[in-house]
């Protein structure tokens, strides 16, 4: 009997220290400070909250010496791209796109999605508080170039 006690008192005290442990983990990104940019395209201005990786890094380091503007055509219905005219390290991974997301292409192109695709890119951030066709109008989707400007936003805590 005492045997029995042990090992259900040992599992409990097991399943309690599991419980504590995953709760710290889903209250850990929670606690961490967003970090974002801006994007401005015909005068209005939207915030990208980005990922963290040696990219956002660089980019934001560029950020900080000064905005990146650049010029960004429609390809393939589903994004705007333009090279950003600096290099950056890539993080390169499987992606499925979602309209929103921000998306570095071959180190010196960043793509804004306003549609899906599916290929090996390296994430920035997702455009924040817009809606689909929010985004869509935003990009000026289907329209032809736009001039995009990155700026350095904001930490958020």
């Amino acid at each position: 009997m005492k045997r029995l006690v042990l090992h259900i008192y040992i599992m409990f005290m097991a399943l309690t220290a599991m419980a504590c442990q995953s709760n710290e983990v889903e209250a850990t990104p929670s606690d961490k400070s967003a970090i974002t940019m801006n994007i401005t395209i015909n005068g209005k201005m939207v915030s990208c909250q980005l990922v963290d990786n040696s990219s956002t890094r660089a980019l934001l380091a560029q950020l900080e010496k000064g905005d990146i503007t650049y010029e960004a055509d429609d390809y393939g219905n589903f994004e705007k791209v333009g090279n950003i005219g600096v290099s950056l390290p890539q993080n390169n991974e499987s992606i499925t796109t979602v309209s929103g997301d921000v998306i570095l292409y071959q180190g010196n192109n960043i793509c804004l999605y306003y549609g899906t695709n599916s290929w090996t890119f390296t994430r920035l951030g997702k455009i924040e508080g817009l809606s689909k066709d929010e985004i869509k109008t935003f990009l000026n989707a289907g329209e032809g170039s736009v001039r995009i400007t990155l700026s350095s936003g904001s930490q958020k805590k």
